[in-house]
């Protein structure tokens, strides 16, 4: 029997003290054209909602990996991934792999012959776990948003071009299927169906706030100081992490500006991403942006409720974000517009906010005569399941769907659109300098104070990255 599956409470908790990982070697098998076997092999950071209704499934159902591993700093949730894990590779003809477990990310990356990871955890944590795992020589399948912040941002997709790693960010609507309503919307704009491209509007959700909970007791089964991870000390209750009875449900971090920004980056970050796809602008962004929103007093639940947000890019493109528009991205120009959006109430968990489109198709126009594939000039590679596009790249070392380079782009115009709602006052900004030029308060919010030994920025300098 693996050790590392022989795992008790105080093996959890006491993980927590194991040193950071240097490099590994990349295990020969996944690459050479003589090995037994190239079904890549995976371990999963994080075993909540997303990952056990997303990430674990979109692995196992690729038939390209094996999961070998599952990590996660509630004990609880270590037991029900692996349960997941099995209950997803039933149905296969060969028997699942032993499935080791781990209460520490850094044990997970020294697990034998492991070859990639998914981070599927709280945003406060990506920049942090994909640094360490591009460093330890994994391939990386990461959540959206890609960071936290805008240093983050530029911090990790410099270490994915120096590391030379694959990673693919969740941006899953650029393999959504069976419609490929996304793709097929960016082709059309890009083909110039719509004549000159005028305004972008994105629809985006919000989430309900509620009064503070009181402080509770710690569970035993949960890592609490970990979690936190960089994040300044605050009180535990359940309202903020997550559901201790239901894995499935929405957890109260996504509400919590320590953890998340809200929908701006949460439902944003795939929305921002499809709209500079349209734009052809994924490699650039906002010259600038103004917002306003409401943010509740709550210390807990607090991300932005109703909010506004104006942006203004190159070639005098205007773009629209608001919770009052339909869920989803219009592009309007000279000759019509073109709407895309996922399918009605399609959400990636049952806890999600429902996708209002306010009647529109997934796939619309001001004139039916705008969506004719005919005379379609730009294609972009067809995929249907995004993590199937990861592990393949995966073995051809050929560029993902969802770069970091481009989710950089997205998630930094997630972020300056997140910083103008809180300012609520015009900012402008450089994006070869990515700085505001007008506001040094603003600039100030690109990035946030680390609670060490934790925090990308803490790590990055211990790699050498900076």
């Amino acid at each position: 029997m693996n050790t590392a599956t022989r795992f008790t409470r105080r093996m959890f908790v006491k993980t927590t003290a194991v040193a950071a990982i240097g490099p590994l070697i990349i295990p020969a098998r996944v690459l050479g054209a003589a090995a037994p076997s190239k079904r890549v092999r995976v371990g999963h950071i994080g075993c909540g909602r997303i990952s056990q209704a997303h990430d674990m499934k979109g692995v196992a159902q690729s038939g390209l990996a094996d999961s070998v591993a599952v990590c996660d700093l509630d004990r609880n949730r270590v037991v029900s991934g692996k349960a997941r894990l099995a209950e997803l590779y039933a149905g296969r003809s060969a028997p699942l792999p032993e499935v080791a477990e781990y209460g520490d990310y850094r044990e997970l990356l020294n697990h034998p012959d492991l070859d990639a990871v998914t981070i599927s955890t709280p945003d406060h944590w990506h920049a942090e776990l994909a640094i360490a795992a591009l460093h330890a020589g994994k391939d990386v399948y990461l959540q959206k948003p890609f960071t936290m912040t805008q240093e983050e941002s530029r911090l990790l997709r410099d270490v994915v071009a120096k590391t030379g790693r694959i990673l693919q960010v969740g941006s899953q609507q650029r393999s959504w299927g069976p419609n490929e309503q996304f793709r097929k919307a960016c082709e059309l704009v890009r083909s110039g169906r719509v004549g000159r491209l005028q305004h972008v509007e994105i629809g985006l959700p919000v989430d309900p706030t509620k009064p503070d909970d009181p402080e509770q007791p710690v569970p035993p089964n949960l890592n609490y100081e970990m979690w936190l991870g960089p994040t300044p000390k605050v009180y535990y209750t359940e309202q903020r992490v997550h559901s201790q009875t239901d894995v499935h449900s929405r957890p109260g971090w996504l509400r919590n500006e320590s953890f998340c920004l809200g929908m701006i980056t949460g439902w944003g970050a795939h929305h921002f991403d499809t709209a500079h796809w349209g734009m052809d602008m994924e490699l650039s962004g906002p010259t600038h942006v103004e917002g306003r929103a409401d943010f509740p007093k709550n210390k807990i639940w607090n991300v932005h409720g109703s909010f506004h947000v104006e942006l203004r890019y190159p070639r005098d493109i205007r773009m629209t974000v608001s919770d009052k528009l339909p869920n989803g991205i219009r592009f309007i120009g000279d000759d019509g517009w073109i709407f895309c959006t996922r399918e009605s109430e399609t959400t990636p968990t049952p806890s999600d906010p429902k996708v209002n489109t306010r009647g529109l198709k997934p796939l619309d126009a001001s004139d039916p005569r705008l969506l004719d594939p005919k005379g379609v000039t730009v294609h972009f590679q067809p995929s249907l399941e995004h993590h199937k596009n990861w592990l393949e790249c995966i073995h051809t070392r050929k560029t993902p769907l969802a770069p970091a380079s481009i989710a950089h782009h997205a998630n930094t115009a997630c972020i300056v659109s997140w910083i103008a709602m809180k300012r609520g006052r015009p900012l402008d900004w450089d994006n070869k300098a990515e700085r505001f030029t007008n506001d040094d308060e603003a600039n100030t919010m690109l990035s946030r104070p680390e609670r060490e030994p934790h925090g990308a920025i803490t790590l990055a300098r211990k790699f050498g990255y900076i």
